[in-house]
């Protein structure tokens, strides 16, 4: 791996070029955005074994430096996963382009048409952990909806997030548009995240994408405007109308089919009227498929439940671990999410439409469900094709930003000569 001696200076021409590069993709055609990301899709399948023998040096280089398992599940690759990422990218070149998109037009008394319609952002810097897809998707993204992108993947992915950006780099050349619209720093040192944080100059948006500690620095250090991924402390309620089997299906899979996902579940809250018939059903199946339930007291008298500490609710595991506890009604479920949730995604289980209803008037957070897993926290899954995170904050996008919501907007006013009295 080079050597960066001169960070600032690295980052400060990384910066420029992306500027330059984001003018002229903001009126790129869109057939030409769609044929980037096509041709990148062939590239990445075209070199697959290439980069999955990369992909095994960053696992080397994660399981060295001690990453969970949880994490090294984010971080790998192999044929299946790299044709997803092939179909991710085919399918935002598919999506509608947003750039130009009307979003409302409307005619005043002075004689002024006027429209409002999407424009890009700009240069946006996307600060990752762990998982190389981000690469391809955060880079898809922004190219459809018009914006340079400076990808800052976690160390542990940097020789497979390279050759990702190399495909996507490919891609634009074959487009006839900027290579220079997909940066990756070249470098694991940590100085250039921080050199990126404050370059108000180049980057119009930093979106970070990885745990509370991430986003945390992110927020605290960052003078360019930030879109907060925050973590995913997920809640799944099971209501005193909660369907048995649905209950049994969704937790279980809401939990296990991938737990390094921040979609995953982290806490399970029970009503106390089914204590004794759902909520034992569903814990027992969970330890029956080898998750560790940290309980309260109400659920300690389930042979295997741990006891859970006030930690263990709020955090997020990312992994076979899930926090239980009983509670008295719906109230107290929304009251437990309010305090220790993340605004991510948190899930009713019900058929009482009206229970449903109350749980998606009363929370907030970016996504809630109703009888559904929580994995389906994903843009993929939302019909966005990919997304380059899951936005908690209030601010702009939330939920998963997909190609429209990385544009802002702009107004076009039309007159005929018309001037201000």
């Amino acid at each position: 791996m080079k050597d960066f001696a001169d960070i600032p200076a690295l980052m400060a021409d990384i910066g420029a070029r992306a500027k330059a590069a984001s003018a002229e993709l903001a009126f790129a055609p869109s057939e030409a955005k769609e044929a980037a990301l096509l041709a990148a899709a062939d590239a990445v399948w075209a070199r697959r074994a290439e980069i999955i023998a990369a992909n095994e040096k960053d696992m080397e280089f994660g399981r060295d430096k001690g990453l969970s398992d949880a994490m090294l599940d984010r971080l790998m690759l192999d044929e299946a996963r790299v044709k997803g990422i092939c179909d991710g990218l085919r399918a935002v070149g598919g999506q509608k382009d947003p750039v130009g998109a009307m979003i409302s037009e409307w005619d005043m008394a002075s004689g002024l048409h006027i429209r409002r319609v999407r424009t890009p952002l700009g240069v946006i810097g996307v600060i990752y952990e762990s998982r190389p897809n981000v690469t391809a998707d955060a880079g898809a993204l922004c190219l459809k909806s018009g914006n340079a992108v400076i990808l800052r993947g976690g160390s542990e992915s940097l020789h497979s997030s390279g050759l990702l950006a190399e495909c996507l780099q490919e891609g634009l050349a074959k487009a006839g548009l900027p290579r220079d619209a997909v940066q990756l720093v070249p470098t694991r040192d940590r100085a250039a995240v921080k050199e990126l944080l404050t370059m108000t100059d180049y980057v119009d948006v930093i979106v970070p994408r990885g745990g509370k500690g991430l986003v945390g620095l992110v927020q605290r250090e960052a003078r360019v405007p930030v879109f907060a991924h925050l973590e995913g402390i997920c809640h799944i309620y099971l209501d005193e109308a909660a369907d048995p089997v649905k209950a049994l299906n969704v937790v279980l899979n809401a939990k296990t089919r991938r737990t390094g996902i921040c979609g995953s579940a982290e806490c399970v809250l029970i009503h106390r009227d089914v204590l004794d018939t759902v909520g034992q059903g569903v814990v027992r199946a969970l330890l029956d498929a080898g998750v560790e339930v940290r309980g309260d007291e109400a659920l300690q008298a389930i042979e295997g439940v741990t006891p859970a500490t006030e930690e263990d609710f709020g955090k997020e595991f990312l992994d076979m671990i899930i926090a239980a506890k009983v509670v008295d009604d719906i109230d107290g479920a929304i009251a437990h999410i309010r305090h220790y949730g993340s605004d991510h995604t948190d899930c009713i289980i019900s058929e009482d439409e009206d229970a449903a209803m109350r749980f998606f008037q009363r929370l907030d957070s970016a996504i809630l469900m109703h009888n559904a897993s929580t994995q389906f926290a994903d843009g993929g899954e939302f019909g966005m094709g990919a997304e380059i995170g899951i936005a908690t904050g209030k601010m702009h996008a939330r939920g998963p930003v997909g190609a429209e919501q990385l544009t802002s907007f702009k107004y076009l006013v039309t007159g005929d000569g018309t001037v201000r009295p």
